[in-house]
């Protein structure tokens, strides 16, 4: 009986994949799986991390048609006779910071990567540092010289270890940082709301107050860059991957207090991307509950706010970081948009040439 044992089983932040590390007595497989509400959009990623006996000359259909992980053919193996089975002590899985891929690391070396971007296309890529040639069931790991995916897999590795360490934290820096440039052109704070409810990465909502305007802008948020981002954009993901988000609203309409509900949303906004495995970007509506009475919610767009060159906020890990503001919309507003191909830009477009800009004013709808 060729029983499977499982050696690791590690959820990543936002408890929406899990990262599973299997052996039986042939082969040893790295995986990353969907949890259950996420299993119809995502599947399965599968990696081959080492055959435990001698390789196979040919593919290994034996095993596939019995259902099993098959060993991979010898012409694609470092190690023809096989290797030493996985010991689970020295097995440690991270998660990428976008939280959607994730590496394998064994007593201190580099094992396996699956990226982020692999759950999002239809075929497995995976890389296996036992693996020497291109094959089905994983590429070639290589080195930091030769694989992005291995540099980024270290990049990761050290991420993780600044935000562990006291000393040295980035937080208090990003704070002081981001602070400095709303105060520059919103006037002091005079509220600061956590909004990272005691977990990793810390996040807060920042309120300002000039002119009779409240203003409210998230920090933290940008820390991690957001899911799809890297397979939509491909060289250009930089710009594009990392977002906080604002909303301005005119004391003239509304109490502080009913601004700072309105203000909420952004506090269920800024979780989005990860906790759903999704991004955000120009031109893209959300529904809220705490949209002003008579809108159905919000498209976001960095284009509302007019100064916007002036606005720039320090790079994130090398990244531009953009600020989406927050404006309300109508419920046949946000179905248009949602069922025409661009519609988000062309609802944003409409809106600016109807003199709509990051502060929010009651007006009448455009659909």
């Amino acid at each position: 009986m060729n029983e499977s044992n499982v050696l690791a089983e590690v959820n990543n932040e936002n408890q929406t994949l899990v990262a599973v590390v299997q052996q039986d007595s042939r082969a040893a497989y790295f995986y990353i799986y969907p949890t259950e509400e996420y299993s119809e959009r995502f599947q399965v990623r599968a990696c081959w991390l080492r055959n435990l006996a001698t390789a196979p000359q040919q593919e290994d259909r034996a095993a596939l048609e019995a259902g099993l992980p098959p060993m991979l053919a010898a012409e694609y193996c470092r190690n023809l006779e096989g290797e030493a089975p996985l010991d689970p002590a020295g097995l440690m899985v991270i998660w990428t910071e976008s939280d959607d891929g994730a590496a394998l690391w064994y007593h201190g070396q580099l094992l396996a990567v699956i990226p982020g971007w692999s759950l999002y296309i239809d075929h497995s890529v995976c890389y296996s540092a036992s693996c020497i040639k291109e094959n089905p069931l994983a590429y070639p790991l290589g080195s930091a010289s030769t694989n992005t995916q291995y540099a980024l897999a270290e990049n990761t590795r050290q991420f993780w270890r600044s935000w562990q360490r006291e000393e040295g934290n980035p937080w208090p820096k990003m704070q002081s940082d981001y602070q400095a440039q709303y105060e520059q052109h919103f006037g002091p704070s005079v509220k600061y709301y956590a909004i990272d409810q005691g977990k990793w990465p810390p996040m807060a909502i920042t309120q300002h107050e000039r002119d009779g305007v409240y203003y409210f802008l998230t920090m933290g948020a940008s820390i991690r860059p957001m899911p799809w981002v890297e397979i939509m954009f491909s060289d250009d993901a930089a710009r594009f991957r990392r977002m906080e988000m604002a909303i301005a609203i005119d004391g003239q309409f509304m109490t502080e207090e009913n601004a700072v509900q309105m203000a909420s949303a952004l506090a269920g906004f800024a979780h989005v991307p990860w906790a759903n495995i999704t991004w955000f970007g120009e031109g893209h509506t959300l529904a809220s509950a705490v949209a002003p009475q008579g809108y159905e919610g919000y498209v976001l767009s960095s284009s509302f706010y007019p100064y916007s060159e002036h606005l720039v906020l320090p790079k994130q890990y090398g990244d531009t970081v953009n600020i989406f503001w927050a404006s309300p919309v109508f419920a046949a507003e946000r179905e248009l948009a949602q069922a025409t191909p661009n519609g988000g830009h062309d609802l944003v477009r409409n809106m600016r040439e109807q003199g709509v800009d990051h502060i929010f004013r009651p007006r009448q709808p455009f659909v």
